[in-house]
């Protein structure tokens, strides 16, 4: 098997983590965890003395033929994605990056995807394994380099959106796939209803669809697989060529819709709604409704709005989804960003944190202000 390692996992690495997290345990200290801090916007502010995984950084065990590699955290996304290319393949839920710093550790904490997300799967999906310094000081492994059922906590999905709080991620291993053969964009100008229908009933066939956004009066679509399916498929559904680049730019947040320069962004932040599929229009006001981009087919939407933390919330309760704060500014959601847990999952996350993170020294209020 052709298996290739750039640096070797070494225990003397992150050794100096270790004693850092030691100390910090033994007099209670906070410690705000930091990789290339690109996603400081997302969850609540934290206070503490910076660790920085920055320099812990490089692929210690990558096999391209079983489909799987092993990267510190400090890692940036960048370098991986571009190894992984070499061999003509990728991460399959295309992670933000949210500028060049961006860095495997905080994708997995963050635990966002990509466009590709509802065909390919989520960031959780494709964790075989981590490496976890503890409350101790104590570097663990959970996992490993297969898919296995587990008993017990499995701590390598834990971490994947935990922002940090449960312990320091110091290498994770990923199950990856191989690049797409072909890939073409269209664009149709058709209302969103018209986008719906058409989408069910793309929904019944095996078709080579991989991302799907409708904003601004049209649907996007990409098409992603064989060259010949790929081709009979742009064939039939019609519209116009879209620059591939549109995704990277949605993928990143980096469109003009997200653009917290605008003028008006400080009075409408940014919410992104996580819905059931094919969830009808949310009871909004029109302004809300004019200033969203249904992202997945509809199953997450960017909305930029006015509206009220719980006004929203409750309309995406009644579909059973909830709204995320992402504002650069204070205002309406911006305390608890993240939608309040009901009562029995709250327990079960204090329950954790106190299990994992004793001394709450691990970026203490991140996802919630009461741990």
């Amino acid at each position: 098997m052709d298996k290739t390692a750039t640096t070797p996992h070494d225990h003397d690495a992150s050794e100096s983590l270790a004693e850092r997290i030691r100390q910090a345990s033994a007099t209670g200290t906070p410690l705000r965890i930091v990789g290339g801090d690109t996603r400081g916007f997302y969850g609540r502010p934290t206070e503490g003395e910076v660790l920085s995984t920055a320099e812990h950084r490089g692929i210690t065990f990558y096999d391209p033929v079983e489909l799987v590699v092993s990267v510190r955290s400090g890692t940036p996304l960048t370098e991986l994605e571009a190894a992984l290319a070499e061999q003509g393949q990728m991460l399959p839920f295309e992670p933000p990056r949210f500028g060049e710093a961006s860095t495997v550790g905080g994708m997995v904490a963050s635990g966002l995807s990509g466009p590709r997300r509802p065909w390919a799967g989520s960031v959780r999906d494709f964790v075989l394994g981590v490496r976890v310094i503890g409350h101790e000081g104590i570097e663990q492994r959970f996992g490993g380099q297969v898919m296995k059922n587990v008993a017990g906590y499995d701590l390598s999905r834990l971490m994947v959106g935990a922002q940090g709080t449960l312990g320091l991620l110091t290498e994770v291993t990923f199950k990856v796939l191989p690049r797409p053969g072909a890939s073409r964009s269209l664009h149709l100008d058709i209302s969103l209803e018209e986008a719906r229908n058409r989408l069910a009933d793309w929904g019944r066939e095996p078709l080579p669809i991989s991302a799907v956004a409708w904003l601004e009066g049209a649907l996007h679509i990409r098409l992603e697989g064989g060259p010949s399916s790929v081709a009979a498929t742009r064939e039939r559904l019609g519209g116009d060529e879209l620059d591939e680049s549109f995704w990277t730019a949605l993928r990143d947040l980096q469109l003009d819709f997200f653009d917290q320069g605008d003028a008006t962004a400080s009075d409408r932040p940014l919410w992104r709604l996580s819905l059931p599929h094919r969830t009808a229009s949310l009871e909004l006001a029109d302004a809300a409704e004019a200033s969203m981009i249904h992202d997945w087919a509809g199953a997450q939407c960017w909305v930029r709005s006015a509206i009220d933390a719980e006004t929203l919330r409750s309309a995406c309760r009644r579909v059973d989804g909830h709204a995320t704060y992402l504002g650069a500014c204070e205002g309406p959601g911006s305390d608890e960003p993240f939608t309040p847990l009901p009562s029995v999952l709250l327990k079960y996350h204090r329950n954790l944190k106190a299990e994992l993170d004793p001394k709450g020294i691990f970026n203490p209020g991140r996802l919630y202000a009461a741990f």
